[in-house]
């Protein structure tokens, strides 16, 4: 069994909006492929799958793709979940 840390997930432009809050603790396993955190997320919040094609995420503020990259999380790491700004 994979061990789980807790990490503090930031929300930024549209993706606060849609969830309606700033941040939040979640519980994840400790070996996570990006694309499964995003979908850790998204399964808390299913309104940012509108959001999915458009979305940048960050962990420990390097942007990481959603894919099968390979994260290595220790509890207290920030995601960051950052939609563009609507408007010109």
């Amino acid at each position: 069994m994979v061990p789980r840390c807790q990490v503090e997930v930031l929300y930024f432009a549209k993706s606060a909006e849609i969830t309606g809050i700033r941040s939040e603790t979640i519980s994840v396993p400790q070996e996570i492929k990006a694309l499964q955190l995003w979908n850790e997320i998204e399964t808390r919040h299913p309104g940012l799958a509108d959001v999915r094609n458009q979305v940048i995420l960050a962990v420990r503020q390097e942007k990481v793709e959603l894919g099968d990259q390979l994260l290595l999380l220790q509890s207290g790491d920030e995601t960051a979940v950052i939609t563009p700004i609507s408007g010109g």
